[in-house]
């Protein structure tokens, strides 16, 4: 008996440091181009849970502890569904008509955008509301002007993924 509690602690203890990295690499403050997170966007879970971070991320750690996940972003990170990428290439593709329609509180480029997300219709209003915020308190700064286009649309990334993660509760 002894012998199956120490087990169990040690494989529930490495569930939760394992799943702490999570937390942290789920936030979406990633650098631009440091490639996909491999518990979120790689292994089995990303392949089962593709627009639900929390449960891919559970389902790795599940799973093989990440092993899977990290191997997969390790060794080939283009097999990674890593839906954010393709979201902030089309942010820095699209950034002027995203300024303008998030200036506008909707638009197509907006919604495409959320929608890339996995952002319900039924819940954009908010996560709109919540860009509008966060954008507009970075524009309104006298050194964003002064900001590279890159540097501009991560801020704009860096909103979308935030408020598009109040979507998937």
């Amino acid at each position: 008996m002894y012998k199956f509690e120490k087990t169990f602690v040690v494989l529930v203890a490495s569930l939760l440091f394992m799943m702490s990295f999570s937390v942290f690499a789920a936030d979406g403050q990633n650098r631009v181009g440091s490639g996909p997170n491999p518990y979120r966007d790689c292994g089995i879970g990303a392949a089962i849970f593709p627009n639900h971070h929390v449960a891919a991320t559970t389902s790795n750690v599940i799973w093989d502890l990440g092993t899977t996940a990290v191997t997969s972003a390790t060794m080939s990170p283009e097999t990674c569904s890593n839906v954010h990428a393709k979201t902030a290439k089309f942010i820095l593709d699209n950034y002027d008509n995203l300024i303008e329609d998030v200036a506008k509180g909707e638009g197509e480029h907006l919604v495409a955008a959320l929608d890339m997300e996995g952002c319900s219709s039924n819940k954009q209003a908010d996560a709109v509301t919540m860009i509008r915020g966060n954008i507009g308190s970075k524009i309104s700064l006298a050194e964003y002007s002064q900001k590279a286009k890159i540097d501009r649309a991560a801020d704009y990334y860096y909103a979308v993924t935030f408020a598009s993660s109040s979507c998937l509760i």
